[in-house]
């Protein structure tokens, strides 16, 4: 009996090799922004516009040719859509390359340890970047949005609860109150604070009087990422919960909530990402300071964004320094917030 020679089984048998058509690819997709951009030289198009003007129908049209007359023959709208997600990818990584490179570039630049532990008290206009710091503006910023965050995101989760497991009378109301209040412009929500509570004598310019501004541009943010977090929470948990004999409040605290704990975590963060470089509401409420000030009662304090603004204002080369360096750090700051919130959900759900 002649012995049966076994061939394995490729890891990967969903991968086809087919180097006819790899070279149609890199053709398509290399060649055609050369392509554009020797047309964009010899026409009166210049710039990055220009080119971008000319290679992105062209390219549609090369990859829609490649998916219609191609070796495989692929499907003429994945092609295209293809070259459109990738379009996209291109024009997002742009912005967003454009945003981060002044900040990261002329923060490093002007960059000082001290800057972080000093005040700016005893400062005047641009001195030397060793002197004075924004201390007391990153203590500020993270006690007013902290505050901030222990205003609105036990009401904005809890009016999610609401909209989604209670299903009252007041849902729709609710609903429209967090919808409208998404809407609301930053000064407005500094204007009703400053008016409401500065004004009246209820609250002096504080700490305390930034956070409600900021838990009110907050709120809606977490409400409304909360619902939806909670609407993916399956119908046969509770269903399983209540048929064994719960009530609706252990269900929701024993099952709901646990099942959507990395989502709610997100809520926050995301509300924390939205009210983190607001500068207007501050000015009416918080109104600056230049020393360290702990206690959000009494007296003003300061936050990054009061400092930048601050800073910009002076106009000095220093002072425009440090402005760009308080931009950086708050990018860090939130950076480091929501590494850290994804990192400890992700914990909790292995868990």
């Amino acid at each position: 009996m002649s012995d049966v020679i076994t061939r394995p089984a490729p890891s990967e048998p969903w991968k086809v090799s087919d180097p006819l058509f790899t070279a149609q690819q890199l053709l398509t997709h290399l060649g055609t922004p050369l392509l554009a951009g020797l047309i964009t030289v010899l026409s009166p198009m210049s710039g990055y516009s220009g080119f971008f003007v000319v290679w992105f129908p062209l390219h549609i049209v090369t990859a829609a040719l490649l998916g219609k007359f191609g070796h495989r023959k692929k499907d003429f709208a994945n092609s295209t859509i293809e070259v459109l997600m990738g379009a996209a990818i291109v024009v997002f990584g742009t912005f967003v390359a454009s945003v981060l490179w002044p900040v990261l570039s002329n923060g490093f630049a002007g960059f000082q340890f001290s800057l972080l532990t000093q005040d700016a008290s005893t400062t005047e206009v641009d001195a030397p970047l060793n002197v004075g710091g924004m201390g007391h503006a990153i203590l500020g910023s993270l006690i007013i949005v902290g505050s901030a965050t222990a205003i609105s995101v036990p009401i904005g989760i809890l009016a999610a609860l609401y909209v989604t497991e209670v299903r009252g009378k007041l849902t729709p109301f609710v609903r429209f109150f967090v919808q409208a209040m998404s809407g609301v412009p930053s000064i407005v929500a500094g204007l009703f604070v400053y008016a409401a509570l500065v004004v009246s004598g209820l609250l002096q310019f504080s700490g305390i009087a930034g956070a409600i501004a900021l838990a009110i541009l907050m709120l809606p943010t977490v409400a409304r990422t909360a619902e939806e977090i909670l609407r993916l929470v399956p119908d046969d948990l509770r269903t399983a919960a209540l048929a064994l004999g719960g009530t609706q409040w252990r269900v929701v605290r024993m099952v709901v909530l646990p099942a959507a704990r990395s989502g709610l975590i997100t809520a926050a963060i995301l509300g924390i990402a939205r009210v983190a470089g607001e500068t207007a509401p501050l000015l009416l409420t918080a109104f600056g300071n230049t020393a360290f000030n702990t206690n959000p009662v009494s007296d003003s304090m300061s936050a990054l964004p009061l400092y930048v603004f601050s800073q910009m204002l002076l106009g000095g080369e220093n002072d425009v320094a440090r402005a760009w360096v308080a931009c950086l750090v708050l990018l860090v700051i939130v950076g480091v917030l929501f590494t850290t919130a994804r990192v400890v959900a992700s914990k909790m759900k292995k868990a």
